[in-house]
């Protein structure tokens, strides 16, 4: 059962093992990472960068961090290195800031602590530079608001080559897989080409629609993948040897109860503007139906997707009572 769990984790995440006789990815290089600096090549290409690799207990650090902000965002710093159009981030660690339901910004504290944690790392050999930023978006969504877009184009001003990270906590409990986005934003004096930027469909909830929409043009995502080094499987066996039980028994519809109100709440929402904006077309002879269409089908994936989450919830609490509530526990003879 423990390894079963352990194998889903990585399949669902697609965590591949680096070569286990050498653990490629985390060699650094200092005068390597120079050349590139030098270089620049994400100057003449603004879509430079493709691709994001993320080490297993790099992640597992972001998104435990991530989860104990409960419903405030947080905020950290990923250290890692540059390989040709790919972002390699082999750690990560918190930051010291205080957020707030919809914003997190560094502070002066917060900056201090980055420096002193950065040369405490080189003093015992991690010679890895910061690359990159994460924060967490508690259920609506991996992607960049006003502020977010903002705060990476300052860092890839005054600090490239940098990397804006999110994670929904909320999302990832529910649908068993880290919901994760990698981003760059562009150049402000840079217009992408048509059907650029932000792509793919994701639910957003109604009070985030416009500033989702309104920054999606300005940065593109990036391709993210997953890779465990040799030192990663051992402490992810050992992880998953310790907390397999809480793992097996714990169910998402119970533990993301909250996420999951407001989830149904926003859908009504949607429901409820759909609704009124039906009216007002038919009171206007027809106009504007294709917008009106486009916002039905959009409601029907929201509402296909918590359904889908539901029953999977359902689903694994029914093969997880009919697996132990059969199980008896023998007693020896004579004792009770």
């Amino acid at each position: 059962m423990t390894n079963t769990a352990f194998k889903s984790w990585e399949f669902e995440n697609s965590v591949s093992l680096v070569d286990p006789t050498r653990d490629a990815l985390y060699g650094y290089s200092v005068d390597e990472q120079k050349q590139i600096n030098e270089a620049r090549p994400w100057k003449k290409d603004p879509n430079h960068f493709k691709h994001v690799r993320i080490s297993a207990v790099a992640l597992l650090k972001m998104v435990m961090h991530a989860r104990s902000g409960g419903s405030i965002e947080v905020m950290g710093l990923m250290q890692g290195k540059i390989m040709d159009s790919t972002f390699v981030v082999t750690d990560a660690f918190r930051l010291p800031v205080e957020g707030t339901e919809t914003r997190v910004n560094a502070q002066d504290q917060a900056n201090e602590y980055m420096v002193q944690y950065l040369e405490t790392s080189r003093k015992v050999g991690q010679l890895e530079n910061a690359i990159g930023w994460y924060h967490s978006h508690p259920g609506y969504g991996c992607w960049l608001s006003g502020i977010d877009v903002d705060t990476q184009m300052t860092q890839q001003q005054f600090q490239d080559p940098f990397l804006a990270v999110v994670i929904d906590p909320d999302r990832t409990i529910s649908a068993g897989k880290v919901e994760i986005g990698a981003f760059r934003t562009y150049p402000k004096d840079y217009t992408p080409p048509g059907g650029q930027g932000e792509d793919g469909y994701q639910t957003i909830p109604l009070a985030k629609i416009e500033d989702f929409g309104a920054h999606s043009s300005r940065y593109y995502s990036l391709e993210v993948s997953h890779f465990k080094s040799t030192l990663d499987a051992h402490i992810l066996e050992q992880l998953w040897n310790k907390y397999w039980v809480s793992t097996v028994s714990s169910n998402p519809l119970l533990t993301n109860r909250e996420y999951s109100s407001k989830q149904m709440m926003d859908l009504s929402q949607k429901i409820r503007q759909a609704e009124i904006s039906l009216q007002n077309h038919a009171r206007q002879g027809g106009a504007g139906k294709a917008a009106t269409r486009d916002q039905l089908s959009k409601i029907v994936k929201d509402g296909d997707k918590i359904a889908g989450e539901e029953m999977a919830g359902l689903m694994a609490g029914e093969i997880k009572t009919r697996l132990f509530n059969g199980i008896e526990i023998q007693t020896a003879p004579g004792k009770s």
